[in-house]
């Protein structure tokens, strides 16, 4: 059966554009650029999209409350969350020229819906739209930054801030209270311990910030939650707002 596309009809209007806040910023003309183009997916948990050295031949888009991570495997063989997108954005190839080489994992989280571009597309149209090509350039720009705060985050910060951080970075993008991760694929994000990631969510339990369920966490006190985290999501959430203003999801109800 062939893969869904979204037609000519659907690219009239942005509600009828996937949910994904990058491609909804898009002008009506930049849009009918990529629309036709657009192929819809369903991506299952831990779905891989990218393997290190991989040629990135494909743009996701990550729609509703699906999300991708950006991961790197440390020496010892265990993974290290880098960054989190959402539907504020996109992962593989958003400003080359040309297919290169992944240089990290990504992987889908969770189970969600994607749409996919063929980098052969995006830069036909980039060649088209000096706006189109500008508003990419800026979400680069905003991902760079994710990922420079992401480092200065795991640098300087306690594990209960940072995962407190994560939990409400998932809740911003995803619009739900339950956050689809066990504790210990949580601990693998966070490059800590089982044991350190169990703690520090028994603390949140006892505080009655959330509660465990199988294969997930349900998060009952949002705000005392964000209380315990860094800032690192809201400055994140600054620049995006300079650069991208509206694209970046602040707990806001997936569709």
């Amino acid at each position: 059966m062939d893969e869904p596309r979204y037609s000519r009809w659907q690219q009239t209007t942005a509600i009828h554009r996937p949910n994904n806040n990058l491609l909804n910023a898009l002008r009506e003309e930049d849009y009918e650029l990529l629309g036709a183009n657009l192929v819809a997916m369903e991506a299952a948990a831990d779905t891989l999209l990218y393997h290190p050295g991989d040629d990135v031949e494909v743009v996701y888009f990550p729609c509703a409350a699906s999300l991708a991570a950006f991961l790197v495997t440390s020496d010892d063989g265990n993974d290290v969350e880098v960054t989190l997108v959402g539907r504020e954005g996109a992962v593989g190839g958003i400003v080359s020229c040309g297919n290169l080489p992944a240089y990290c994992r990504i992987v889908a989280k969770g189970k969600g819906p994607f749409v996919r571009l063929s980098i052969r597309h995006l830069e036909a149209a980039k060649l088209k739209s000096p706006s189109l090509r500008a508003l990419f350039a800026r979400y680069a720009d905003c991902l760079l930054a994710q990922v420079f705060q992401s480092t200065a985050c795991n640098a300087i910060h306690s594990i209960e801030q940072r995962t407190a951080k994560w939990i409400i970075s998932a809740l911003d993008r995803t619009g739900d209270d339950v956050v689809p991760i066990t504790q210990e694929q949580l601990a693998t994000l966070l490059g800590v311990g089982r044991s350190y990631a169990s703690r520090i969510i028994q603390t949140f339990k006892a505080g009655g910030i959330l509660e465990t369920r199988r294969g997930a966490l349900v998060v009952r006190k949002p705000d005392m939650l964000k209380a315990r985290a860094c800032r690192c999501n809201a400055s994140v959430a600054d620049h995006f707002e300079k650069v991208l203003h509206g694209v970046y999801p602040i707990a806001e109800a997936a569709e």
